[in-house]
């Protein structure tokens, strides 16, 4: 019997029965209509402000059909997203998916993507409300993802001031090494170390941000997706500041014997690595006591300082300083 080829609506109706729990829980969510209609309706709690975001995800810039389970392309897709609330201090609510994918992919692949994306949704409790599919030779994703933070809470890139404590969480450059990983070997895998997890299945730092931006300790804030050496000039240019950053105190991956023969540089993953999506934040020094060592098992690292001079300064082990240039992810100029 000759199978029926995929049209639309088998397309969006696959996507709504991975996702049918969804509706059965949209009473006690702040979607108040979701899939299935012309538009989703969301209602904000009292006293909060709503956040807004929106995430690319591309075949051959972002992720690779070859190398990237679709399971591991739908988990990322979202937590990737997810990462900007966490970096605003807020709660993720709702998002919309709009998907275009080659006929040949709206069978298994589709299936096993909407699998790891709904594994994220319920992790993250954010529901989908909505969004587009359509037919393209490449796969293509885009997500828009709905926040919500308490009026007046919202942690931005904008309030660093000169003398407070640059802090990082978790180990920086690890995701980079899972991705030369990754390429290094045959067809697709599962996680079976660190590296390979953090770059397949990142986890956003959504309770640590809440903390912070809860709490009033951290002065400004931003997710590091790009590399440290790319995003915290932007955090620097959005509050007119400059940094310092001390190379001995950066939170690096620990190579095995077999990445050092590979001359991997533990420094140069941690300052330019992409990926990782952990909280780059500031403190005012007075403040700093108020700030654990761990938090959620997540360990808080300060790596140097806000200065008012303009630029990014590296201070070496030897202390000799050097200008650090952004060498982190570009679309424009990167390439997977």
């Amino acid at each position: 019997m000759k199978q029926r080829r995929p049209d639309e609506h088998s397309v969006l109706q696959r996507i709504y029965a991975h996702f049918a729990g969804a509706k059965q829980n949209i009473a006690g969510s702040a979607v108040h209509v979701g899939i299935g209609d012309d538009t989703a309706l969301f209602r904000p709690k009292s006293g909060h402000e709503t956040i807004l975001t929106c995430d690319w995800f591309l075949e051959g810039t972002h992720f690779l059909r070859e190398k990237h389970s679709p399971d591991s392309v739908g988990w990322k897709c979202l937590a990737r997203g997810i990462s900007d609330v966490a970096a605003m201090g807020g709660v993720p609510r709702c998002f919309l998916l709009s998907l275009a994918l080659p006929e040949s992919h709206t069978d298994r692949w589709l299936d096993a993507f909407l699998g790891g994306l709904r594994r994220a949704s319920r992790k993250f409790d954010c529901t989908l409300a909505g969004g587009d599919s359509t037919q393209r030779r490449e796969i293509l994703i885009n997500l828009t993802i709905v926040g919500e933070i308490r009026n007046g809470r919202a942690v931005l890139r904008s309030g660093a001031r000169a003398g407070e404590i640059i802090y990082v969480t978790g180990r920086l450059g690890e995701a980079e090494l899972g991705l030369r990983m990754l390429r290094s070997r045959n067809g697709p895998v599962r996680p079976s170390n660190p590296p390979l997890k953090k770059h397949l299945y990142p986890e956003p730092r959504l309770a640590l941000g809440q903390w912070l931006a809860e709490k009033g300790l951290a002065t400004s804030m931003m997710d590091l997706s790009d590399g440290l050496s790319s995003d915290l000039p932007r955090l620097c240019a959005a509050s007119g500041v400059g940094a310092l950053v001390e190379s001995t105190k950066l939170p690096v991956v620990q190579l095995s014997s077999t990445d050092r023969q590979h001359r991997l540089d533990p420094l140069q993953l941690a300052l330019h690595g992409g990926d990782d999506y952990e909280l780059l934040f500031t403190v005012r020094p007075r403040r700093v006591n108020m700030l654990p060592k761990t938090l959620h098992g997540v360990p808080l690292t300060a790596i140097g300082r806000i200065t008012e001079q303009r630029g990014l300064v590296l201070l070496k082990q030897e202390g000799r300083e050097r200008q650090l240039h952004p060498g982190g992810w570009d679309p424009f100029r990167s390439k997977r």
